[in-house]
C-alpha cells in the first residue's frame, strides 16, 4: 500500500512540475508574440475610424499626422487597417529588407470593377506567373539598354516637333499650354513605341480629350473611396469612382482594340519576318504569344497591358516636365543657371541630343529636385502585408494597407535642408539617385515593385525640359508675378497641378 501511495505521489508531483513547465512556456510564448506593438497613431472614431482626418490631399494629411506619431503610423478607415511610413529608415524596410512580404498590391474598388487586377501588371501579386511573364516582356522589349538606344532618334524626333510647336505659338507671342504639350509629346513617344503611330496631334484638340481620360484615369483609382473602407458600399459608387474609371477605360481600350485589329488583319495579309526588329514594335511581339494551341496572352491581356504603360508613360513624365518648368518660372535665377549650362554645352548645334544629357550635372540635378517636390506618385501604388511584420520594432498586421509617403519624405526637415525650397544645388557633386537605392528619393519606388517604366522616364524628362529651355526664354502671360505662380496640386494616382501651366516662350535662337 505505502508503495502505491508512493507511486501516485510521484506521479502527481511529474504532473505538477508539468503542468507548470508548460505554463510557463506557453505564457513566455505569448508574451514574445506581443513584443511588436502596434504603431502609434491617432485615436479612432467609432465606425469610420480615422477618416476624418484626411483631407483633399492625403499626403499632406499624413506627412502632418506624422509629425505627431513618428515616421510608421498606424491608422484605421473603416474597416481597412493602414501603415503610413514617412522617412527614409521605414521606407527601405518596406521597400528592400521586407519587400516580399510587403510586394502585393490593396487594389481599389473601381480597380476590381473592370477586373483590372486579374491581369494588370500593377495590381497582380508577384507570385503569380502571369505577373513575371509581363515583368519580363516590358523589361526586356520595352526597356531593356537595346531597346532604348533603338528608340532614341524616335525620342529625340518626338521632342523636335514638341519644339517646332512651340516655336509657332512664340512667332505669335501666345502662351503654350506646357501640360497638353508635353503629354502629347510624351503620348507619341509611347505610340510610336507600341504602335508604330502618333496618337497625338500639336494642331488638334479632341487630344486634349485623350489627356483627361488618361487623367480621369490616375485620380478615380487614387483618390479616396468610401468603397474602399466599407465593401458593402461598393455598389452605390458614392464619390462615383467607379463610373468615371468604367468610361475612361473603355475610351481607351476602345482606342487599343483598333490598332490590335488592325495589326492582326495586316499580318494575316502580309508575311512579315519575325526576326526583323526594326519592322516590328511591341503589340506585334504581344500579338506572337497570343498564337498556338499554348498562347500565352489573349488580346484582353494586351489591352490591359497597354492601360497600365499609357498610364505610366505618358501622364507620369508630362506632369514632371510640367512641375519642373512652374519652379523653374517661380526661381528665375535658377532657370537662368540651367539654361547658361545648356548653352555652354550644346551651343550653336540647334538641337539637344540624349547623349548631351550626361554632360549637364545642373539640368539633371534640377530633375532630381523636382522629383523631391512633386513625385508623380506621392505614395506610391498601396502595398499589402501578406502576412504579419515587424517594421522598425512595431508590427505591420497581415492584409494590412501600407503606404509610402514619399512627398513627406521629400520635404523633411530632418533629411534635406531648406525642404520647402526649390534648390537643385543641393544634388550637385552627390550621388543621390532615384534609381532605387537611395531612399530619401524613391519617386519611382524600389524593389520588385519599382516602376517598369523608370529607365524610359529618366531619358525622355531631361531631354523634353533641356529643349525648352536650350530653345527658349520663358515668361509668365498677362504680367503674373512669378511669386504669385500657383502651385496647387490635385490629388490621385498621380500627382498633377491642379491649373495647367501656362507660359509665354520667346525664340532664343533659329532652330533647325
Amino acid at each position: 500500500m505505502d508503495i502505491i501511495f508512493e507511486q501516485a505521489y510521484l506521479f502527481l508531483l511529474f504532473c505538477f512540475i508539468l503542468s507548470f513547465f508548460l505554463i510557463f512556456t506557453i505564457t513566455r510564448s505569448r508574451s514574445s508574440l506581443k513584443v511588436a506593438p502596434s504603431p502609434p497613431g491617432p485615436p479612432r472614431l467609432p465606425i469610420i475610424g480615422n477618416i476624418h482626418l484626411v483631407g483633399k490631399n492625403p499626403h499632406h494629411s499624413f506627412a502632418d499626422l506624422s509629425k505627431t506619431y513618428g515616421p510608421i503610423m498606424s491608422l484605421k478607415f473603416g474597416s481597412l487597417n493602414t501603415v503610413v511610413v514617412s522617412s527614409p529608415e521605414a521606407a527601405r524596410e518596406v521597400l528592400r529588407t521586407y519587400d516580399q512580404i510587403l510586394s502585393n498590391r490593396s487594389s481599389t474598388n473601381s480597380i476590381r470593377f473592370i477586373n483590372h487586377h486579374e491581369v494588370s501588371v500593377v495590381w497582380l501579386p508577384p507570385s503569380s506567373p502571369r505577373w513575371r511573364l509581363l515583368r519580363k516582356l516590358a523589361a526586356t522589349q520595352l526597356f531593356s539598354p537595346q531597346r532604348l538606344e533603338a528608340t532614341k532618334t524616335l525620342r529625340e524626333n518626338k521632342v523636335k516637333e514638341l519644339v517646332s510647336f512651340i516655336s509657332e505659338s512664340s512667332e505669335r507671342e501666345e502662351a503654350v499650354d506646357i501640360s497638353r504639350a508635353t503629354f502629347i509629346t510624351a503620348l507619341n513617344i509611347i505610340s510610336n513605341i507600341l504602335f508604330s503611330v502618333d496618337l497625338g496631334s500639336y494642331d488638334s484638340k479632341k487630344f486634349s480629350e485623350f489627356q483627361d481620360t488618361v487623367i480621369g484615369v490616375m485620380e478615380s483609382v487614387g483618390k479616396p473611396d468610401a468603397a474602399n473602407f466599407f465593401p458593402f458600399l461598393g455598389f452605390l459608387d458614392l464619390q462615383g469612382n467607379r463610373k468615371t474609371l468604367k468610361a475612361c477605360s473603355e475610351r481607351l481600350f476602345k482606342v487599343f482594340r483598333g490598332f490590335i485589329d488592325a495589326k492582326i488583319a495586316e499580318k494575316s495579309l502580309r508575311n512579315v519576318n519575325p526576326k526583323d526588329v526594326s519592322k516590328r514594335d511591341f503589340v506585334d511581339v504581344l500579338l506572337d504569344l497570343t498564337e498556338g494551341d499554348e498562347a500565352e496572352l489573349n488580346t484582353n491581356d494586351i489591352e490591359h497591358l497597354l492601360f497600365d504603360l499609357f498610364g505610366a508613360g505618358t501622364d507620369t513624365n508630362s506632369s514632371t516636365v510640367e512641375w519642373a518648368m512652374a519652379e523653374l518660372l517661380r526661381n528665375p535665377e535658377k532657370m537662368g543657371k540651367a539654361q547658361a549650362e545648356i548653352d555652354s554645352v550644346i551651343g550653336q548645334k540647334g538641337v539637344v541630343k540624349e547623349s548631351d544629357i550626361s554632360e549637364l550635372p545642373y539640368l539633371q540635378a534640377v530633375v532630381k529636385e523636382t522629383f523631391r517636390l512633386h513625385p508623380a506618385a506621392p505614395l506610391l501604388v498601396p502595398r499589402k502585408a501578406e502576412f504579419d511584420v515587424e517594421v522598425l520594432g512595431f508590427l505591420v498586421p497581415k492584409d494590412a494597407q501600407v503606404l509610402v509617403n514619399v512627398w513627406a519624405i521629400g520635404r523633411d526637415p530632418s533629411v534635406w535642408e531648406n525642404p520647402s525650397r526649390f534648390e537643385p544645388e543641393r544634388f550637385m557633386g552627390k550621388e543621390i539617385d532615384v534609381r532605387g537605392r537611395d531612399y530619401e528619393l524613391t519617386p519611382f519606388g524600389a524593389g520588385r515593385r519599382i516602376c517598369p517604366g523608370l529607365p524610359l522616364a529618366v531619358k525622355t524628362v531631361p531631354l523634353m525640359l533641356a529643349s525648352l529651355l536650350y530653345s527658349f526664354d520663358w515668361k509668365l502671360p498677362n504680367g503674373v508675378l512669378s511669386e504669385d505662380l500657383d502651385m496647387e496640386e490635385s490629388f490621385g494616382l498621380t500627382l498633377h497641378k491642379t491649373n495647367p501651366l501656362h507660359a509665354v516662350p520667346v525664340k532664343k535662337r533659329c532652330l533647325n
